[in-house]
């Protein structure tokens, strides 16, 4: 059985994200989640595939800076903006093939899923959901799109992309050709991929394609199970949540829930790109400022499993599980790693310091770390992208002069460094 459904966007959209191509410009500050960044030479939107290769090829011939985007979740751009050519995804869509047999085993078929890499990633969750396609319900309320979900092997509350991927299908801007890599191909790792380390030639500085890697994502092919309960619950807050223990599974629908209460409550929940401040927020006091964010700023350290007990007292610390499952059946977690060790960021930057709502200049900041979570790092109003990135600076450096670790930003920094 076959359907297509998640439609294109409606009517009642601004026009902006429907047109094919505009000449008129955004600041990337209209574009990204943190609100924060300056103008761009030339912009793009690529409302189908032959528009976005298109687009790709045009600056790459040019030899003009390329800078794809999709939900702008996981991006810091400078306040000088961007001199070259910006091309936003805004393809939706989802075409599903299902097999609905059921074994001897009690285990059922699967749903294939072939997605525009431009479509909403939480709108394909809440799908997903409703239709009773498992392994992807506890990554709700993940910002983004489907194209960035592979390249940055999004993961929370223990699930990562990976473990529903079958294939992606790319643009190759070396070779100017599609490119299709299946999972054993896309080098998953905690936070990155194949992709992602493309992003600089050889890990080199200077490489020609920065900030957008040379495979271009076209598509993501899924491969999901099928069934009403979850993938076992890999992580403890939400197990306790779910009033379950770790390694049982759940109602996705359930465990939907939960995790965007989770995530609400840590403010990482987003508003939208493009919502007027002055709009207000849930509660009806005016814009939740923590929801300015892009998300954990700071990736969780992997160290040397000898390294572990250098930790101080108290510092948490967590297995660290291949980002390719064992089992092709369903979405689950792969084997443990022993030779590594994952500690937390957001304890290293509470302990070390810098609690939440902390800023350069106190509560005056425009640029302050989320009043509920630590990892976040949050616009005001008013922010510029260089308020942002002295913010990110002076947490990194106390982390790193109290604990001896070097705390590795998670979004793309484009025109700035720390």
């Amino acid at each position: 059985m076959s359907l297509s459904t998640l439609n294109t966007p409606s009517a009642d959209e601004p026009a902006r994200q429907r047109a094919g191509r505009t000449t008129a410009a955004p600041a990337l500050s209209e574009l990204t989640t943190l609100r924060v960044g300056g103008p761009v030479d030339d912009y793009v939107e690529a409302e189908s595939e032959a528009e976005l290769i298109d687009a790709v090829r045009t600056a790459d011939d040019a030899g003009q800076p390329l800078l794809v985007i999709g939900g702008g979740s996981n991006l810091l751009v400078a306040d000088e903006g961007f001199a070259g050519m910006v091309v936003r995804d805004v393809r939706q869509g989802l075409e599903a093939d299902l097999e609905d047999s059921c074994g001897t085993d009690g285990a059922c078929g699967g749903a294939s899923l072939r997605l525009p890499a431009g479509q909403d990633w939480d709108a394909f969750v809440a799908e997903a959901v409703a239709n009773e396609w498992v392994g992807v319900e506890a990554l709700s309320g993940v910002p983004g799109t489907v194209g960035a979900a592979p390249v940055q092997n999004i993961g929370a509350y223990g699930q990562e992309a990976s473990g529903v991927v079958a294939s992606v299908v790319t643009w190759d801007r070396s070779t100017g050709s599609r490119r299709t890599f299946p999972l054993s191909g896309l080098g998953f790792g905690y936070r990155t991929s194949l992709l992602k380390r493309t992003m600089r030639a050889d890990g080199g500085e200077g490489a020609p394609w920065y900030p957008t890697p040379r495979y271009v994502v076209l598509e993501v092919n899924l491969q999901m199970r099928l069934g009403s309960l979850s993938a076992p619950v890999g992580y403890g807050e939400l197990a306790r949540r779910l009033g379950v223990e770790v390694g049982q599974r759940a109602p996705s629908v359930e465990v939907r829930e939960a995790v965007l209460e989770l995530r609400g409550g840590k403010g990482m929940l987003l508003d939208g790109v493009g919502v007027d401040p002055g709009a207000g927020s849930s509660s009806g006091d005016g814009p939740d400022h923590d929801r300015w964010s892009a998300g954990s700023f700071f990736t969780n350290p992997v160290l040397p499993a000898e390294s572990a007990d250098e930790l101080p007292e108290g510092a948490p610390r967590f297995a660290v599980r291949s980002a390719t499952p064992e089992s092709t059946v369903g979405p689950g977690p792969g084997a443990v790693d022993p030779t590594l060790v994952k500690t937390s960021a957001a304890w290293l930057i509470e302990h070390a310091g810098f609690t939440k709502g902390f800023g350069l200049a106190g509560e005056h900041s425009p640029a302050r770390l989320s009043t509920r979570h630590t990892l976040a790092l949050t616009n005001r109003g008013g922010a510029t992208a260089a308020d942002l990135v002295a913010l990110a600076r002076t947490v990194r450096d106390g982390v790193r002069d109290t604990f001896g670790i070097e705390l590795e930003p998670e979004p793309v920094l484009v025109g700035t460094a720390l």
